[in-house]
């Protein structure tokens, strides 16, 4: 695990293995979708999405409050803002950051368990502001001007979520019926 005093602490996926593999107490939320978490996630994780994740009621609820609680996503950047709450609710001393996240651990050669494929949520909405953006202009062209405003619209939506890292295409996204399992309201995050 690296870190000092006052950073965060984080563990790379092939030392989190190790750990597992020798018997050590190892607990890991996975903060993605439920859908993505459905299509790959590693053998130790349990789904809890970071857009219902309640830092003080998951920590209530384990068996050892004093082992890491170790924090996973796909890439590396909702685990850290889920990190972020935890520390935020005084729990910053038991929360661990799985490095480069699922995508890490897989290209580490490391097992995962793998269910329905669903593309994951960045693509999707990358996918939806292009078709957008490329029939803004196509109408635009072809019909009346005024769809150029469509074009417009995506623009101007990428960069409100560019400067507060909160999509809410993204947000859309994740309540479609293919992104979403149980009752769990969807997340700004995408990555």
């Amino acid at each position: 695990m690296s870190g000092h005093p006052g950073a965060r602490r984080s563990i790379t996926p092939s030392q989190l293995h190790e750990l597992a593999k020798r018997g050590d107490s190892v607990e890991v939320i996975d903060v993605r979708t439920p859908a993505e978490f459905r299509s790959v996630h590693i053998p130790l994780a349990q789904s809890q999405p970071l857009d219902s994740l309640d830092p003080r009621a998951i920590m209530a609820a384990r068996p050892n409050q004093a082992e890491p609680l170790y924090v996973i996503c796909r890439s590396g950047s909702r685990s850290a803002k889920a990190c972020s709450a935890f520390e935020a609710a005084g729990f910053g001393d038991r929360v661990v950051n799985v490095e480069g996240g699922t995508l890490a651990w897989e290209q580490a050669g490391l097992p995962v368990e793998r269910g329905r494929s669903v593309m994951p949520l960045d693509r999707q909405v990358r996918t939806a502001i292009g078709v957008l953006v490329l029939l803004g202009v196509l109408l635009g062209a072809l019909v009346n001007p005024w769809f150029y405003g469509l074009s417009a619209f995506c623009g101007a939506g990428l960069v409100y979520a560019g400067l507060t890292d909160c999509c809410p295409l993204a947000w859309t996204m994740a309540k479609m019926p293919w992104n979403r399992a149980g009752n769990h309201a969807p997340t700004c995050s995408v990555n």
